[in-house]
């Protein structure tokens, strides 16, 4: 079964938490692939220049099919699984985590070092909130120029987001609606055109749900 909608994170953010006097940061930021995390990454170790590890944890696609992690130079399994498995046991995507750190003098061992870098991307996910993205059909409508303004508050009404309208020999409507609601659609266009006019449905694309 194909995948129709996914969360990811409400806002692009920061958090930052302090154990034994080491300061763990975490930069949150959305993503659509592989290449866009590694921006994230590389644009947080401008910033964060003074800090001893930068450790990251990304998942992106609708299915989160691709994922990945780094410990940064901290010693293995340490940082960036446990940001991981947070990333994957919210089931958020187009999503990358960076977790600076400051160290600060006290070794914390293994056991502390994941907690700690799981309690900073903890306090981000908690600070930026979540939100769904939802699979919409794209669609287009030609009717009668003197329908059009009925027809845009009917869809409109129903869900549908109205993404302009062309004018020409007729009114060239197009909105975006999720697919389980398309057939709902049409019959608001044929039953408001006397089914002189059709849907077609002119490709898909992913948009956030309101906040």
């Amino acid at each position: 079964m194909s995948v129709t909608s996914y969360l990811t994170i409400g806002r692009d953010g920061s958090a930052e938490i302090e154990e034994s006097r080491s300061r763990f940061r975490c930069t949150l930021a959305r993503v659509s692939d592989e290449e866009g995390a590694r921006s994230v990454l590389d644009q947080v170790r401008r910033q964060n220049w003074d800090a001893k590890h930068h450790c990251t944890a990304f998942v992106v696609g609708p299915e989160r099919a691709v994922e990945g992690s780094n410990d940064g130079g901290e010693p293995a399994g340490t940082a960036g699984a446990p940001m991981l498995e947070l990333l994957r046991g919210r089931e958020l995507s187009d999503v990358v985590a960076v977790v600076s750190r400051w160290f600060g003098g006290t070794l914390l061992g293994t056991g502390g070092l994941a907690r700690a870098y799981a309690g900073a991307t903890r306090a981000a996910l908690d600070e930026v909130g979540v939100r769904e993205r939802v699979l919409q059909d794209l669609c287009e409508v030609e009717v009668d120029i003197a329908a059009v303004g009925q027809l845009e508050h009917a869809l409109r009404s129903r869900g549908a987001r109205v993404l302009g309208v062309e004018y020409t020999g007729e009114a060239s409507l197009r909105f975006a609606i999720p697919p389980v609601a398309r057939a709902v659609a049409e019959e608001i266009v044929a039953e408001l055109t006397s089914g002189t006019a059709r849907l077609t449905v002119i490709g898909q694309r992913w948009v956030d749900s309101p906040a």
